[in-house]
């Protein structure tokens, strides 16, 4: 079988396996779930950094799919460039070779091919049973061994289909002797007309099709559990971006009609002496981190890590909040109400 027959037999099969999953699955709420699956592990660790379970700020379906945004960009520009790379590079070393020269070169290249993808490959199922691999102290390692693994062990399946039958054979002893070499010749016409070659065994169309649906699957969920890790990595380090900007971010003046007591280190209350103040109760030293639903999530200015609390207010008539840029900060502390 010639390159040119594989890759089209291997794109008809690739076209059977789409129509067949896009009977069972719709694309377009698949795509929604992967975005919302990938969204929701963003916010979660965005927030877990300091100290909230998000799973009480009443985030909607929109604002994790925006989120997704944040994880899939890079993810996805890192895929389509490695794939483009990839096809290129077949195009280029099947234009370069000539007809002798393919399968030789086929018989080189293949066991290369399948030792390094055979050796990710077990790396990657390895660090899926046991987290004491050395792939699952570096991000997303494991998940991309295992696809990586996966691919190029296809791949190689596919170069080896794509040589001719006689190359795909093994090859005839050389230490055959000449006396053997000249009785074969001498007997060969005694021997009856050969019979016609038999026709290569060609495997049944769903075989094929069910080959290529476990190597998709194995690598989508190899590229799911990188995602994932990714969006956790992500998620951890726009908040510690976050936690660096709080000294320089717009202060946020919390206004209230009850005593809120909130005792954060670096948070100023102030009581109103004007008693018929509709909020005689003034709250500095917070910046707001997100308004999520019906709730405004606030940070201490002086926030840090190991000594920081997050602190959740209402969004109602209770509370008013009030925003100083930085360039104005001066001007806190002037007023007593």
């Amino acid at each position: 079988m010639t390159d040119d027959t594989a890759g089209s037999t291997g794109s008809h099969r690739l076209a059977r396996l789409g129509t067949l999953f896009g009977a069972v699955v719709a694309p377009s709420s698949f795509v929604t779930a992967l975005l919302y699956y990938f969204g929701y592990w963003h916010v979660y660790w965005f927030f877990d950094y300091f100290g909230v379970n998000s799973t009480m700020l009443g985030f909607g379906t929109v604002d994790y799919l925006m989120r997704s945004l944040d994880v899939l960009f890079v993810p996805l520009v890192v895929v389509a460039a490695g794939s483009l790379i990839a096809f290129w590079s077949h195009a280029l070393l099947s234009a370069r070779l000539t007809s002798e020269a393919w399968p030789l070169a086929l018989r080189i290249f293949m066991p290369v091919v399948a030792g390094v993808g055979f050796l990710l490959a077990l790396g990657g199922i390895w660090s899926a049973l046991d987290e004491r691999v050395f792939l699952r102290h570096h991000l997303v390692a494991a998940p991309l061994s295992l696809a990586f693994g996966v691919i190029l062990l296809a791949y190689a399946f596919h170069l080896y289909r794509a040589l001719p039958s006689e190359e795909a054979r093994p090859a005839q002893d050389d230490g055959e002797s000449e006396d053997e070499t000249v009785d074969a010749a001498d007997n060969e016409s005694n021997q009856p007309p050969p019979s016609p070659a038999a026709a290569p065994v060609r495997r049944p169309e769903w075989v094929a099709v069910a080959e290529y649906g476990v190597v998709f699957a194995l690598v989508g969920l190899s590229l799911i559990w990188a995602a994932n890790d990714y969006a956790a990595a992500v998620g951890r380090g726009r908040a510690e971006q976050q936690a660096s900007q709080l000294a320089s971010s717009p202060t946020a003046v919390v206004y209230s009609k009850l005593r809120l007591s909130i005792g954060a280190l670096g948070v100023r209350e102030i009581s109103c002496r004007d008693t018929k103040s509709a909020y005689p109760y003034r709250y500095e030293g917070l910046t707001l981190l997100m308004q999520s639903a019906n709730q405004y999530v606030l940070l201490p200015q002086e926030w840090t890590p190991s000594t920081g609390v997050a602190i959740i207010l209402p969004r109602n008539d209770s509370v008013r909040i009030e925003f100083v840029p930085y360039s104005a900060r001066t001007t806190l502390g002037r007023v007593t109400c």
